[in-house]
């Protein structure tokens, strides 16, 4: 698909050694992209590398921590030695706390906004400094969550990092889309990972399937064409500070 070409672009993906963050990788890749994956787990991001050059793609990997600003300057460092300039950012590092608000932590809290919202935050900079310095356009695709817009039981931390990664999106649109960066989000509902799977197959976890307006779960490759319009240049040119929901239904409903 032309409109979805990344031919030589230079991608970023963050929590890039499973789920959600190593299907980016892979879809990217497929797309034509220099892919570089990054996480604190090098050897399951070689894994997925090797994975990557084995179906044609080019890719590496580096040692990646949102937390740490240290980690992330060089990286970006390395990066630019390899391939250049980061045109496409995909944010996806990210934890939770399935705990309730009374029975949280100061420490927990820290942490969950410390990645999902902070991390996040470093990382957009990071790029857009390096783009504008080069004279380059770029993409950065925040994936944040349903949990962003609505809330859910136990998940406090979760919901406000994801609703402030939400603004922080909107915000970057507005005070770089004339430096040719555009920010979007995207906010997907549950989607089968191996991170997930074992809860699912739960009786709990089946209940809560049964629950959802869809009643299933989505399938990563659900994810590829929203994805992809807000990435790619071509395809999603006038898309920018946008809030792209992918659950079915979910968030509209009462659950």
């Amino acid at each position: 698909m032309t409109y979805f070409n990344l031919e030589n672009k230079v991608a970023l993906v963050t929590g890039a050694s499973s789920g959600i963050g190593k299907h980016f990788a892979k879809l990217l890749a497929k797309q034509g992209a220099k892919v570089v994956l990054g996480a604190r787990r090098k050897e399951k991001l070689d894994t997925v590398v090797s994975e990557i050059i084995d179906a044609g793609g080019t890719a590496m990997s580096v040692v990646l921590d949102v937390t740490d600003p240290q980690s992330i300057s060089a990286a970006f460092d390395n990066i630019y030695s390899h391939y250049g300039v980061v045109q496409v950012l995909s944010n996806n590092a990210g934890i939770s706390d399935s705990t309730l608000a009374l029975s949280t932590t100061e420490e927990s809290w820290n942490s969950v906004l410390e990645t999902n919202l902070t991390g996040g935050w470093r990382m957009a900079i990071s790029m857009a400094k390096q783009c504008v310095e080069n004279n380059v356009s770029g993409s950065i695709v925040n994936t944040a969550s349903i949990l962003g817009l609505r809330v859910s039981m136990g998940q406090s931390s979760y919901a406000t990092s994801k609703a402030a990664l939400i603004q922080l999106t909107r915000s970057l649109a507005l005070e770089l889309s004339r430096k040719k960066i555009r920010a979007n989000a995207l906010c997907p509902g549950y989607f089968l990972t191996e991170l997930n799977e074992d809860y699912f197959q739960t009786d709990k976890g089946k209940k809560y399937i049964q629950s959802m307006p869809s009643q299933r779960l989505g399938q990563l490759n659900e994810l590829d064409v929203p994805f992809l319009l807000l990435a790619c240049e071509q395809a999603g040119s006038y898309m920018n500070g946008s809030v792209l929901v992918v659950d079915a239904g979910h968030s509209i409903s009462n659950m």
